[in-house]
């Protein structure tokens, strides 16, 4: 095995040296050598070899270190690029808004920028490269500025928070002192690694609590206000059971003092003070309740019905409960009294039973019920009309404050969205007003007027109305002037013929509606309402007479209720007028409506139905306003403030008697509701004010239209003012004092 005289691993400048060396002692030896034989010769020429051998190693090894330096070069300057890349990424995450950090693959903190750990200025010194995940967490749940959750520690946040980071895309809010909230946003990257975005929002928090709280307030004040309309008894419980809404009607079917019930009262509570005034019916007991309410799984609906005040027959009464879970797992109490009923099926079950022996008496209690029953529809239409007329009192208070802002400088948006304001509150209008028509057309007791009714100046005050709807719609309004007189009710005749106007103009895209007289023999006349619509198929004749029954259902709920045709087959029977329909599909329409002729009346002292010059109040009056409801109170006030005049407003008679006692002013008109909450009505008020202050100028605030009360205002000599108020006649009462 030959051995060689150099050690590859050696530095480049050892190997040269020990060749050099060689060389030298070779040399030597041939000169003071005497090698016959020729081996120093051998040993000279190996020495020549290896110096060859030693050139070309030292030019490779040259070449090789020249490509050392070369590969170092490179990567310093990488190292540079690399360096500024990443002075420049710091740089940008710096400006970012947001807090930003990026943890490895190893969850160990690579880099963030001054933001991040935001309103956590006691730990922020430690947010730097090399903090372990969870490190950092149990810093954060450390931080005095943390708000945790109520109930919870700090270990129990550390941990929920490090179970989080186990998801891909993790987003929540956390609060801060002071209400600072922020949105933390973590995303896995590529490699495994973490970034964390923190957002404030504490803007966005803020905004939306406190928008959330006026929708609450909103529809707190919308649930109060329909609690307090509806005849059955509501409480409404959370999901400990606990009372957190009722209202007034629940207290009276309970018999349990107003006082008595409060926010917070348990359920069980209220279930023990009623043990011993009610009584359950065999499907239910106050234990089962009592179970029901307080159960841990779901609960299902629960409708039984209980006796109060004894056996109804001595005059106890009876309520039908009806109890259901709501999705927060609170629940609503409900009772409805049903004793009514219940005494006609007790009444019916007894004549059942003698109804062999007594036939007779069968008959009589067969038409105790049929009472009953009309009794019980004529509680619905008056439900109607008194729903309607709940619903008008703020209705009236919105159309006065708008009309108090006419005469307001506004700009045009302004302008334009009061106009939208008073046409949406106008269609309101029209729809109670068709829904108190219809009640008092099927309750019965309706008492019309019957007498000359001159045709002309009623169809020349509905071509006013209705000329601006026709023209915003593209079509032709045709009214044909006349000279005839029939005999009607003016209020209904006109409430006609509006309504067959209307659904004409509402029914035709194109063409126009007519409206005209025809002679119906030598007593009679047809008022016909022509227009050129779709039609109407034949199938559908009886149908569009019906209660909210649209055809095609092509009028929106804004452009009324379907009540307009049944209105005028109802009033049109009432009046002894014959309504007839002919309709060509695809052609149009005719309603004609006859009546009996009738002698002209005498002239009328003025004209009753022209429109009076506008006239302004007077600035110096004082005025004098009774009214209970407070917005509408507040809203005449308003507007008549707005017209400059002095108010003096009440909301009762005896606030109105003190305080003009009081100031000794009396005076120079009077607004006076009739519904008073005493026992006066406003025409008692009238009378007594009158009696004590002289005959003042009055106007009888009021939503009924009943004929008695129209009797009675006009025995006192005082005209009614409607609600909702039309301010046009208002202000014409004002301007009229003199």
């Amino acid at each position: 095995m030959t051995r060689s005289l150099i050690n590859p691993d050696d530095p480049f400048e050892r190997q040269r040296e020990k060749l050099l060396t060689i060389i030298d002692v070779l040399m030597r030896r041939v000169e003071q050598g005497n090698d016959q034989s020729g081996a120093a010769y051998a040993q000279f020429e190996r020495a020549a070899q290896l110096e060859d051998q030693v050139r070309a190693r030292t030019r490779d090894l040259e070449q090789a270190l020249d490509l050392l330096n070369q590969s170092n070069a490179r990567l310093a300057d990488a190292n540079r690029a690399t360096e500024a890349a990443r002075q420049d990424l710091a740089n940008a995450i710096e400006t970012v808004q947001e807090g930003f950090a990026l943890f490895g693959p190893d969850d160990v903190l690579v880099m963030c920028n001054s933001r991040f750990g935001m309103h956590m200025h006691d730990i922020a010194a430690r947010l730097k490269p090399g903090l372990r995940f969870d490190d950092y967490v149990a810093l954060v749940s450390r931080s005095q500025n943390l708000c945790l959750p109520e109930g919870e520690s700090p270990q129990d946040w550390a941990l929920a928070r490090l179970a989080r980071h186990r998801d891909t895309h993790v987003i929540f809010n956390v609060q801060f002192r002071d209400d600072c909230w922020i949105q933390v946003s973590e995303h896995r990257t590529g490699d495994g690694g973490t970034v964390i975005l923190q957002t404030d929002v504490t803007d966005i928090i803020r905004t939306e609590r406190d928008q959330r709280g006026k929708l609450l307030d909103d529809q707190a004040r919308v649930v109060r206000a329909t609690l307090d309309h509806i005849s059955q008894g509501v409480c409404i419980f959370d999901a400990r059971a606990r009372m957190i809404g009722w209202n007034a009607r629940a207290g009276e079917l309970l018999a349990v003092p107003r006082n008595r019930f409060r926010a917070g009262l348990a359920f069980a509570d209220l279930l023990e003070r009623l043990r011993d005034r009610i009584e359950l019916d065999d499907n239910v007991s106050v234990a089962a309740l009592h179970d029901w309410a307080y159960q841990d799984g779901p609960r299902p609906p629960l409708r039984f019905e209980m006796r109060r005040d004894g056996r109804i027959e001595g005059g106890g009464m009876v309520l039908n409960a009806f109890a259901q879970e709501m999705p927060d797992r609170g629940f609503v109490f409900s009772l409805t009294d049903v004793s009514n009923e219940r005494r006609a099926i007790a009444a019916l079950s007894r004549a059942n039973e003698t109804l062999e022996a007594r036939v007779t008496a069968r008959t009589l209690e067969l038409e105790d019920a049929l009472a009953n029953a009309e009794r019980a529809n004529a509680t619905r239409s008056r439900f109607v009309a008194a729903a309607s007329h709940d619903l008008l009192q703020p209705l009236s208070a919105a159309k006065l404050f708008l009309a108090s802002m006419e005469d307001e400088p506004l700009s045009g948006r302004g302008q334009e969205a009061l106009g939208k304001a008073r046409s949406a509150l106008g269609s309101v209008e029209a729809m109670l007003d068709a829904l108190l028509d219809i009640s008092r057309l099927e309750s019965g007791r309706l008492s019309v007027n019957i007498g000359p009714v001159p045709l002309g100046p009623l169809l020349e005050r509905l071509g006013s109305e209705f000329a601006p709807l026709a023209a915003a719609k593209g079509l032709r309004l045709t009214i044909r002037s006349t000279d005839c007189v029939v005999q009607s009710d003016a209020t209904y005749l006109r409430r006609i013929l509006q309504n067959l106007i209307a659904n004409a103009i509402r029914y035709t895209d194109t063409g126009g509606v007519l409206v005209g007289l025809r002679p119906a023999g030598r007593e009679a006349v047809r008022a016909e309402v022509i227009d050129t619509g779709p039609g109407i198929p034949e199938q559908e004749y009886e149908n569009v007479f019906r209660e909210f029954h649209r055809l095609n259902a092509r009028a929106s709920a804004s452009e009324g209720l379907g009540l307009g045709l049944a209105i005028v087959e109802r009033a049109a029977a009432l009046l002894g007028h014959n309504i007839r329909l002919v309709s060509r599909l695809g052609h149009g329409t005719r309603f004609a409506v006859r009546m009996d002729r009738a002698a002209a009346p005498p002239p009328a002292e003025g004209d009753a139905t022209g429109v009076a010059p506008r006239r302004r109040p007077r600035h110096d009056l004082i005025g004098l306003l009774v009214e209970n409801d407070d917005s509408l109170r507040r809203a005449l006030v308003h507007l008549l403030e707005g017209w400059g005049i002095n108010m003096l407003d009440t909301a009762d008679a005896t606030e109105a008697e003190a305080l003009l006692d009081e100031i000794g002013i009396q005076p120079d008109f009077m607004l006076i509701d009739n519904q008073l909450e005493t026992r006066l009505t406003g025409l008692d008020l009238v009378a007594a004010l009158r009696a004590r202050h002289g005959p003042i100028p009055a106007r009888l605030i009021t939503a009924e239209r009943s004929d008695d009360l129209r009797a009675q205002a006009a025995t006192h000599g005082v005209a009614i003012l409607y609600k909702p108020i039309d301010t046009r006649i208002l202000e014409r009462f004002v301007a009229s004092i003199g």
